[in-house]
């Protein structure tokens, strides 16, 4: 059972880092700047960001619990198994972000998530 705990954290945090990383860079909007100066102040805004701040945190936590994950599981169960996240992904950024998700990628996502159901620790 422990593997399956492990995996939800991964996935869990993936999903948080992913979606607040993802709210947080469309609040900030396109980087127009590419010089020296305007790049250091585009670091200097984001490192400022909440959103930003925990989405790097979260993904932390699921590259630690992705490592504790690999020592206690197989390779091959512990990366099929961690895209699970694809599919919860996509769900939210349907939900959530108000993207456009097109039928191929809901069957991409829906394939995905069948494989995960399969797998066994």
């Amino acid at each position: 059972m422990k593997p399956w705990i492990l995996v939800g954290i991964v996935v869990a945090s993936t999903i948080a880092a992913d979606l607040l990383q993802s709210v947080e860079m469309k609040r900030h909007g396109e980087i127009r700047d590419f010089r020296p100066r305007g790049i250091a102040r585009v670091l200097a805004t984001l490192a400022q960001k909440k959103f930003l701040i925990i989405a790097v945190a979260c993904m932390a936590v699921s590259f630690f619990a992705f490592m504790t994950l690999v020592e206690v599981a197989d390779l091959s169960f512990a990366v099929p198994a961690s895209a699970a996240s694809i599919a919860f992904e996509t769900v939210l950024a349907r939900l959530v972000l108000k993207e456009q998700v097109d039928s191929r990628r809901w069957l991409g996502a829906g394939l995905v998530a069948i494989g995960v159901l399969l797998l066994k620790p």
